[in-house]
């Protein structure tokens, strides 16, 4: 081989050095760039100039072309990026739930002191006082005005927690919107991807890493699966199903439920656009059906009233095993629940079983048993007194003959658990918590209390001396111990904390077992919260080492390099000393 043929060997070894050099100088200014990943470079034999094809030699007789950077790989383990975004989603569901639980615990003021407690207890106090002089017009004023004090605190927290499930609500459809974008991100990049990889000319590790941000951010929010198909695109599955294809971006769509489905009015359905037949009414009120590509252009056709391809499958128990704990969507809707929980979820194990996995459900359900139980027991008290005297002498009775109830509803209509309304002159039969049937009419406002339906008698609030305790002979009501009922209201052990529990408690252990349910479940999803987050910092740790960049790994290769910038660089020194030698004397 010539000398100069030589110089172009030297050329390679500077031309690969100074390319290993820009690559460390990329991976140190990125250092702290968000889902960057450490780069490094792949060095490759030019082919070889064969001077002889003699076979009398050991080896053949040929020499080096020089060197070249085969590729810049990016340094990832797929294995473990799919362990860290599973756990990352697992981590973002009881992130949720666990917030959840330390609302709830501040709603009830239970930290900073008793609230709601307080107005019990003060209710309790005052028919225990009642029970010491029922005709004293000082303690019925102070029954009802304690009676009112309860109504407002439960109705307080009871509006917290509604609004904390509103704003629950309202973040569904903000992760929803997140969802898509993430999904339309990752299309895009497919494209930009496809188009430089195909050529082979360079890998676009730049777009690599804003893809796997971006599948990264997409775990946390929603259970994936992906793969990697020939032309380098990432096809992703969300929940089993179809997200990112080849061709198209399968989004999800968020739907209101409406006053004729089952759910809470304004509460999202989370639906798939390209799996969904929707039934609306039109301006005529007519029932029409969209198909699915009217569906996937018009995603929040107003007013749907069914939609079909659910994101999830309520029906699977919630399980690490089954991988059905995973993202914050589901964390978040979860706990939201379908409904604002009342009395009525806790009629028997079946109807419970569907809010008791919902952290607000389960506390809004048991906490409405809590209010209805008292204003119940306190109203069928005052009626059994009532029906046990003669109508004629007006006992507990108003002006018109009606017996005097301590609590009403504010409001007559009633719906049942599936929607449907209840018809007013008809009677209606429930089971409450505590597995007594009772007949209820729907047009009767003094009976079927929820907590967000409740008011102190209205006549009682104006005139008190109304709950006077005095027979018609004149005398205290001491036969029929209408007050030391009244008095004993939370004292019977009769009422249960829902349907699973077999031991009856008092409405006053009731309470205290409610808030300290609350804080066992409190301790169990900060436990399981503080270990996900254990579990995956420690997958992330253990993917940084690949990953990440390590300032002193990188400078210790830029001192490789250069000395390998520098040897190339000598090595054209003396091959041009050698041809300016030759040069010079043959010159001469």
């Amino acid at each position: 081989m010539g000398l100069f043929a030589n110089l172009y060997i030297g050329t390679s070894g500077l031309q690969s050095s100074q390319e290993a050099l820009n690559m460390v100088a990329h991976n140190v200014t990125n250092a702290d760039t968000e889902g960057y990943t450490r780069q490094q470079v792949s060095y490759g034999t030019r082919e070889y100039n064969r001077l002889s094809n003699s076979t009398v030699g050991v080896s053949m007789r040929q020499t080096g072309l020089g060197v070249y950077i085969t590729e810049v790989r990016q340094v990832r383990d797929r294995f473990v990026d799919a362990s860290y975004r599973n756990q990352a989603g697992r981590q973002g569901f009881y992130n949720e739930s666990y917030s959840a639980i330390e609302e709830i615990e501040g709603i009830f003021g239970e930290m900073d002191g008793p609230t709601f407690e307080n107005s019990m207890n003060s209710l309790q106090t005052a028919l225990a006082e009642l029970a010491k002089e029922p005709t004293s017009e000082v303690k019925q004023a102070m029954v009802v005005q304690y009676a009112n004090s309860f109504v407002e605190a439960a109705q307080n927290v009871y509006s917290d927690l509604s609004n904390y499930q509103d704003k629950l609500n309202q973040r569904v459809q903000g992760a929803v919107d997140q969802i898509n974008a993430l999904g339309k991100e990752i299309y895009d990049l497919n494209l930009k991807i496809r188009k430089i990889a195909t050529s082979g000319i360079e890998n676009p590790n730049d777009l690599y890493d804003q893809r796997n941000l971006a599948l990264d951010k997409l775990g946390q929010l929603v259970n994936i699966t992906y793969r990697e198909d020939s032309f380098g695109n990432i096809l992703v599955k969300v929940e089993n199903h179809d997200f990112v294809t080849m061709n198209t971006v399968n989004q999800m769509a968020c739907q209101a439920e409406d006053d004729e489905t089952v759910g809470e009015p304004g509460f999202y359905n989370v639906f798939w656009t390209d799996a969904a037949t929707v039934e609306a009414r039109d301006e005529q009120g007519n029932i029409v059906k969209y198909d699915q590509n009217t569906v996937r252009n018009n995603p929040n056709t107003d007013p749907p009233t069914v939609a079909t391809g659910a994101v999830y499958n309520w029906e699977l128990p919630i399980s690490s095993k089954l991988d059905t704990d995973v993202g914050t969507l589901k964390g978040l809707l979860l706990a939201r629940g379908d409904h604002r929980g009342n009395f009525t979820d806790l009629a028997s194990e079946e109807t419970y079983a569907k809010v008791s996995d919902s952290v607000l459900m389960n506390v809004m359900a048991e906490f409405d048993g809590l209010v209805h139980n008292a204003v119940t027991a306190m109203n069928d008290v005052l009626r059994e007194a009532a029906e046990s005297v003669d109508p004629a002498f007006g006992y507990l009775r108003d002006e018109n003959g009606n017996i005097i109830q301590m609590f009403e509803r504010i409001s007559c209509d009633e719906y049942r658990a599936d929607g449907s309304h209840v018809d007013e002159d008809l009677p209606q039969t429930i089971v409450d918590p505590n597995n007594q049937k009772k007949t209820y009419y729907a047009g009767d406002n003094t009976t079927w209390f929820t907590t967000a339906n409740l008011v102190v008698n209205e006549q009682l609030q104006r005139y008190p001396t109304k709950l006077g305790l005095k027979l018609p002979d004149g005398s205290e009501d001491g036969g029929n111990a209408t007050a030391e009922k009244l008095r004993d209201v939370f004292q019977n052990e009769d009422y249960l904390l829902n349907p699973t529990l077999a031991n009856k408690t008092s409405l006053r252990r009731y309470y205290a077992n409610f808030v300290a349910q609350i804080a066992n479940s409190g301790n169990v999803y900060q436990n399981l919260k503080d270990n996900q987050d254990l579990t995956v910092e420690a997958i992330e740790a253990n993917r940084q080492g690949s990953i990440g960049v390590a300032t002193d790994e990188e400078l210790a290769n830029m001192v490789k390099f250069q000395n390998a910038y520098n040897a190339s660089s000598r090595f054209i020194n003396v091959i041009d000393e050698c041809i300016e030698h030759i040069i010079n004397t043959l010159g001469s």
